[in-house]
């Protein structure tokens, strides 16, 4: 079972107050690639006591401690995702802006491939295909 955010950054020692509960609640329930605005607009849903401001240091704050990372996808928006969810690549549609999540064993292979024969190990890698859906005739 994943530890939760909340969890692991009570574990860094990060003070948590109520409204960093409810956006590390909102991170974590997200299915999608949230930017700060949508994370503004689904924990301020919950506590409207909660400002932008809020939300842009909490992410900051959860981003260096290592607990978020933060995705650009070349639409000037930053977005974000828990830093522990299993790995996977990105495949962006230029058109819409949807992010769709993949695992490919060939791509992974062959990345792997590749650093040994210019003589690395692997240690990590991240993926992002940029397209658009192409029409059916």
């Amino acid at each position: 079972m994943p530890v939760s955010i909340i969890a692991r950054c009570e574990a860094k020692g990060l003070r948590m107050t109520g409204q960093r509960r409810i956006i590390a609640q909102v991170l974590e329930d997200s299915t999608d690639h949230p930017d700060v605005e949508e994370l503004y607009a689904r924990a301020s849903g919950l506590d409207s006591g909660i400002s932008i401001a809020t939300v842009y240091r909490t992410v900051k704050l959860f981003e260096e401690a290592g607990i978020l990372d933060r995705l650009e996808f070349g639409d000037g928006r930053a977005r974000y995702e828990d830093a522990e969810r299993d790995h996977h690549d990105h495949l962006i549609d230029m058109n819409s802006g949807e992010v769709i999540e993949f695992v490919d064993p060939d791509i992974e292979a062959l990345q792997e491939k590749i650093a040994a024969k210019l003589g690395y190990e692997l240690r990590g890698h991240k993926l992002e295909l940029y397209g658009v859906p192409v029409r059916k005739r």
